[in-house]
Formats: structure tokens, sequence, C-alpha cells
């Protein structure tokens, strides 16, 4: 189909995660397909279920008579039944996957991506530019401050530094359970709420879907009018804290300062462009200190947009990196989201959380569930695969290079430039996890040794080759070589790796 048949296409065709008004084409007739073979083809975290349906159903009630939903076993199949042999449009899908179907269907024609601030075209540019060498997602991101004159005085960056990262490391208040911060908007639930659980209810009594976790409350925007709700909520009152306890974790507070919006933005019902901008304009009416600013445009408008462009760029192969030879299988408990037969307690709490909400942010998903993951040599595809379909914001662009490239280190450090393995110590610098918990972070080996501290030892030995050719992580090696009990610390993490109780 030609630029100029899709102008007089009479359908566009809206995905799950395109709900926002800016995926509309003017004068198009909407088609939105609820395909159940989405669900069945993997075990979906059932608030995430529930989240995308309720979306889905939500934009089809805003828009009426202007939207064809179909509810059908497959996408073609629904297609099919929506626009017959029409022809129809369709903005940029998300995965590999959806793009290659679309571009398998005949009379439907691709236009390019929404949701995100840089162009294809303007990253292969910049990509091409680089000469072969790293694409260091700082560069990127400094470039998209320039282009987009984000958080800029004149041609430099507001504050004199373009990255105030070492500003947002502060630990969380020792004394308190919860940040002494208002809470986080939370969306009331409707008849379509209940509409979508009955269903989802149904499906699996007749066994036709098979979920994993806890539905309900609805935690998230399923509209778009909650979503801005959302947005202003974190700007005028979460905002201002941000940033400097952006890496701290709480076991009795799940949200912290964050702004819980990366749901929302990844269903469509936000464009980053309006995070970003009503950011800025905090901070430039002195509503919000610029370290918090700086660190939430930087979350968006940098890594967000690099892990998008980088799942394009990299291709379906890298789905396959495997540098490090992790070959090991989640265990049940992992899976199933068992939070009760852990007992190491920050992983015991994160993965309730995870349970209860299908969401946890940055922290908790990089240093204890994909740090324990790295440590244990499970294989970076099933991790992947997991963090896919249990937290509510996952799609396969999401978590494809977030878990195998930093999370993992499954791509050798195309992304990052060393594992992100810790031990104890850091978990107990950055949280309350650590103080009621049977282990002891700073103990390798013993009764009390911390599954954490003794599984990154175990894991400098096991690569301890790799990491000695690696400056960032060269000292680690030489202080392995330093260690007297070595051969204790291996025996006992093979024999007990402290997850479950004996």
């Amino acid at each position: 189909m030609s630029a100029g048949a899709a102008d007089q296409a009479p359908f566009h065709w809206l995905f799950g995660d395109q709900l926002g008004p800016h995926f509309l084409r003017p004068g198009a007739t909407a088609v939105i397909i609820e395909a159940t073979s989405v669900l069945r083809r993997r075990r979906f975290h059932r608030a995430k279920a529930h989240l995308v349906l309720s979306a889905m159903r939500h934009r089809a009630a805003e828009l009426g008579d202007r939207v064809r939903y179909v509810r059908a076993d497959t996408y073609r199949e629904g297609l099919a039944r929506a626009v017959g042999d029409a022809p129809v449009t369709v903005h940029h899908p998300t995965s590999h996957a959806a793009l290659r179907l679309v571009r398998s269907l005949p009379g439907v024609r691709v236009l390019p991506p929404r949701g995100f601030l840089v162009p294809f075209e303007d990253f292969g540019r910049w990509a091409e530019s680089s000469g072969g060498k790293r694409l260091r997602m700082e560069d990127f991101y400094r470039r998209v401050r320039r282009e987009r004159d984000l958080l800029m005085d004149g041609g430099e960056p507001a504050g004199g530094r373009w990255n105030l990262d070492a500003d947002n490391r502060e630990p969380p208040p020792r004394r308190e359970p919860e940040l002494p911060v208002p809470g986080p908007y939370l969306p009331r639930e409707d008849a379509i709420d209940d509409e979508v659980r009955a269903d989802l209810d149904r499906w699996e009594e007749e066994g036709l879907i098979h979920c994993v976790g806890r539905d309900g409350p609805r935690l998230f925007p399923a509209s778009r009018a909650e979503a801005r709700r959302a947005l202003r909520a974190f700007v005028d009152r979460r905002l201002p804290t941000f940033g400097r306890w952006e890496d701290a974790m709480l076991a009795g507070d799940w949200a912290m300062s964050h702004s819980l919006l990366s749901a929302p933005l990844n269903l469509g019902l936000l464009d980053p462009a309006e995070c970003v901008e009503a950011a800025e304009r905090a901070y430039r009416e002195d509503r919000a200190p610029l370290n918090s600013v700086e660190g939430y445009v930087r979350q968006v408008a940098g890594w967000r947009e690099y892990m998008w462009h980088l799942y394009w760029h990299l291709g379906p192969a890298y789905r396959d990196r495997n540098a490090l030879g992790h070959h090991g299988d989640p265990p049940a408990w992992f899976t199933e989201l068992d939070a009760d037969a852990v007992e190491a307690r920050c992983l015991s709490t994160v993965l309730a959380q995870v349970r209860d909400r299908g969401w946890v942010h940055h922290i908790p998903r990089l240093m204890v569930l994909g740090n324990w993951a790295l440590q244990q040599g499970w294989h970076p595809a099933r991790v992947t695969d997991w963090f896919h379909r249990c937290f509510v914001d996952g799609y396969d662009w999401v978590m494809l290079t977030n878990v195998v490239g930093m999370s993992q280190y499954a791509d050798g450090g195309q992304i990052t430039t060393k594992p992100y393995a810790a031990g104890g110590a850091y978990i107990n610098r950055m949280s309350d996890l650590c103080g009621p918990c049977a282990y002891r972070p700073g103990d390798r080996t013993g009764r009390r040794a911390c599954p954490y501290t003794a599984g990154y030892w175990a894991f400098v030995h096991r690569h301890r080759d790799l990491l000695a050719r690696n400056h960032r992580t060269a000292r680690a090696v030489r202080q392995l070589g330093r260690l007297s009990d070595v051969d204790t610390l291996l025996r006992e993490a093979a024999e007990r790796p402290g997850t479950a109780p004996p």
C-alpha cells in the first residue's frame, strides 16, 4: 500500500500498547483486537492481564462508534472479522513478532512508530557516527537533551552537569517504615474492571489460560484520564523527593517516590514528551530540585529511548546472547512467585511485591531479582521471559535489552561495562531489608552466611578469567585471591544456596 493509499485506508489498527490519542489516525475507524491466544502462549501475571484488557476495553468505550472492537482467538482472525479485505494502517508495533505478523498480512501498511522521542532514522545516524564503537547510553542521552532542548540553558545542561546520578544514591531513612512523602495516585475500579476480572476468572476455571500472581485492586491507570491524573500527582507530590531516594528500598514502602508511570507509558496512554516536559516545568518553576528532575528525565528520555532503539538496532538474534554460558532453569518457587518458600528476607520481600502487584522499581529488579538470577547462572532468555510475563510494564522491547544486556550481562558488555553482581553489603546499605533477616550480609560462610554475599564470590570465582580482563571487575578477582575461605564458600554455596528453608 502506498503512502497515498494509506491516507485513504478506512481502518486503523491499535494494538493493546497503542491506546493514547497520539496513536489514532484522523478520519479512520479504529480497530482493536482482543486475541486470547496472547494470554494462552504465556503465563502472564494476573494483574498484568487484567490491566491490559481493562485498558483496551476502556479505550473502546471512549471511542464509541469510532472503533470496531473484536474478541477473537488470534489477531489474524480478528482483523479479518473487523475489516474484511479493506486496507488498514497500523503504527509500527513494539515487538519483532508483531512486526512480522503485520508485514505478513495483505492490505496492511505499517506507519512510523509513535510513543517515543527519537525517530529510527535519527538513532541510526547516531549509531553510524559512532564508527563501530560501543553505543554509550550517556552519549545518546546528551544528544536527546540537546536536540529537544530538554533541561538545557543555552548550549549547556541546566545546573552545569549532564548527569546528577551521584546525588541520587541516598539510603532510605533507617527508622521509618515508609518514606515521608504523599502516597501514589491510585485509580478507582469500575464496571469494566469487574467485567475483565470475571472473564479472566472464567477463562482460568475453564483452563483456557493460566496466570501467576494476584489480581486486584488495580494499581495502575487504564485510561488516558487516569494516566494524566497520575502524571500530575507524581509531578506535584512525589517528584521533589524522587532523586534523593531513587535507588533506595524499604520493605514497607513498595512505591517509594517513584512515578509508577512506566505502565501507562508502555500502554501508550502517556507520551514521553509530556512526561519530561511536565518534569522540566516543575524545575523551572522551582517546584522540584534539579537532581530529581534530571534523574527522571534520564529514565524517560535517556534509558527508555535507548532500550527501545537498541531492541531494533541489535535485532532478533540478540535474544540468544549468552556470553557467560548460563543454562540453569529458574526454580519453581521463583517462577510461581512463592515468596513464602524463601528465607532470605530481601528476595522474599521483593518476590512478594511482584506476586501481589506485578511491579517493583528498578533497583529491586536489578539488584535483588536480576542479581540473584545472575549469581545462580540461570539462562538469560528464561529470565527475560519471566520478567516479561510477571511485570505489568513488561513488554518484549522493554525486557530483552534490559535483562539480556544489563541485568544478565549476556551480551558480554555491549550495553553495560560490567556485570551487575553484588553481595549483601549493597542491599544492606540501600535498604532496611537485612536487619531482621536470618542471614548476615557480611558473612560469606557458616550458618548465617548471606546467600547474596556467598553467591557473589561464587560468581566471581566462576567467571574470574573474564572478570580479570575488565578494569571495572579486576579488583574483585584480586580480592577473591586473598580470601582464605574460598573452598568452604564454594562448597556451602553449592550445597545450600540459602533461598529456601532446609
